[in-house]
């Protein structure tokens, strides 16, 4: 990963949020790990006997990429004892996350989504891109009739002129992006919703992040939805494991957890085994780069999306090896 911790906590503001010196020490010397990694639900024999329910967000629970990280993480903080990863009710992404800000309810613990400086400022951020920052890089999930409408276009201007409306949460910070390039948007509170308005036709590109669109549309089982095959429509949008602003000690065990993921090399792994497959199939080496403008994140977030934007064609050859 381009954006290792040591780089990451340059960032006063994100250090600040929930990293004392004691953490910090732990995260520049890692603590050795048991040749026998503990499984989800146990811990290794000799540590502490203490045990919690992590409750993560449905959305994220229901993706194998995402739940997996969240697993690795709290596997590899053995001595922050057992740990159990349970599915939330089925919120909307706003209602998770007000939820989380509220500090006293247990509806959610832990939630992956997009930053935003306005998230940042009233959540705990694990800046790390969870999946190496593949989700500002977006293409149209698409009614096949409608392909026609994206062969011509090459740049923003191009996709402006199209009069292509986009589909997206009404929740989702990839909306005010998509508004302050011009671009005209669709939105509902609801993912699954937005699924029926494009079969009606309400708009023409459901964009997806690459990192989550083949999983969509192995879940929705549509023939009729297919991906169109030229663009990529890219902006900085890190995405962010968060919690509560008072729950520090899961924030520290994630973030923890993650150091030495990447540390003994199990975090490229998890990159490959969940992300590769997207890199490869989707051809993204291959595609008509659209980049746009994000003017809503915070100066630390800006320079972690930037910095992925940049390296763009080299993380790609890296995912597809």
């Amino acid at each position: 990963m381009d954006c290792s911790l040591p780089a990451l906590m340059a960032c006063s503001r994100l250090r600040k949020l929930f990293l004392s010196l004691t953490v910090l020490s732990l995260c520049l010397f890692p603590v050795p790990l048991l040749a026998t990694t503990p499984t989800a639900g146990s811990a290794a024999t000799g540590l502490q006997e203490t045990s919690r329910n992590y409750v993560l967000w449905y959305r994220n629970y229901d993706s194998p990429a995402i739940r997996a990280l969240v697993d690795l993480a709290l596997r590899k903080t053995p001595e922050y004892g057992n740990f159990r990863i349970i599915r939330s009710e089925e919120l909307s992404q706003g209602r998770a996350l007000r939820e989380l800000a509220d500090g006293q309810s247990r509806l959610v613990d832990i939630a992956n989504v997009a930053t935003s400086v306005e998230r940042e400022e009233f959540l705990t951020a694990i800046p790390f891109p969870v999946d190496g920052g593949l989700l500002g890089f977006r293409v149209c999930v698409v009614l096949p009739e409608s392909l026609p409408k994206f062969a011509d276009i090459k740049n923003l201007d191009d996709l402006r002129a199209s009069q292509i409306w986009i589909g997206q949460g009404s929740h989702w910070p990839d909306t005010p992006v998509l508004e302050a390039n011009g671009i005209p948007v669709v939105t509902h509170s609801r993912y699954e919703i937005l699924f029926g308005m494009l079969r009606n036709e309400r708009f023409e590109c459901f964009a997806r992040g690459v990192s989550e669109v083949l999983y969509d549309l192995e879940m929705e089982q549509d023939p009729n939805l297919v991906i169109e095959p030229n663009l990529l429509i890219a902006y900085p949008m890190p995405s962010y494991l968060f919690v509560g602003p008072n729950d520090q000690e899961t924030a520290h065990r994630l973030q923890l957890g993650i150091e030495r993921a990447i540390n003994d090399g199990s975090f490229s792994q998890y990159l490959r085994n969940y992300y590769a497959r997207a890199v490869r199939e989707l051809n993204l080496d291959r595609r008509q780069v659209i980049a746009l403008e994000n003017p809503f994140l915070s100066e630390e977030s800006s320079y972690v999306g930037r910095s992925t934007l940049e390296n763009l064609r080299r993380r790609l050859e890296i995912l597809s090896r």
